[in-house]
C-alpha cells in the first residue's frame, strides 16, 4: 500500500518562505519518489474552520513517507513551510488509485 501526506493549511502568509520551501522540497521529493497533487481552488469546508488549500503527497509506502519526514534534509524545508502558513500534516496508508 502507498503512503500519503495530507497537508491542509491556511492561505500562505510568507510567500518568500513558501518559495524557498518549494525549492528545497523538489530534490527531497524526488529522492523519496513523492508525487504531489494540489488543489487549484480552495476546498469546500463542511466541518472545518480554516482550510484555504489542500495538498496530497503520495509515496510508494507509508514507511517511505515517514522516512522522508524524518530526513535531516527535510528539517529546513519543514521550518520554512511552518513559517509560510499555518498547516496540519497527516500521514496515512492506503491505495487511492
Amino acid at each position: 500500500m502507498k503512503g500519503y501526506w495530507l497537508i491542509v493549511g491556511t492561505e500562505i502568509s510568507d510567500q518568500e518562505a513558501q518559495a524557498e520551501y518549494g525549492r528545497l522540497w523538489k530534490p527531497i521529493g524526488e529522492k523519496y519518489q513523492a508525487r504531489t497533487n494540489a488543489t487549484k481552488q480552495p476546498p469546500l469546508l463542511v466541518e472545518a474552520r480554516d482550510a484555504g488549500r489542500m495538498i496530497l503527497v503520495e509515496f510508494p509506502s507509508l514507511e517511505i513517507a515517514k522516512a522522508c519526514y524524518a530526513d535531516p534534509a527535510y528539517e529546513e524545508a519543514k521550518r520554512l513551510a511552518l513559517k509560510a502558513s499555518n498547516r496540519v500534516l497527516v500521514m496515512f496508508e492506503g491505495d487511492l488509485g
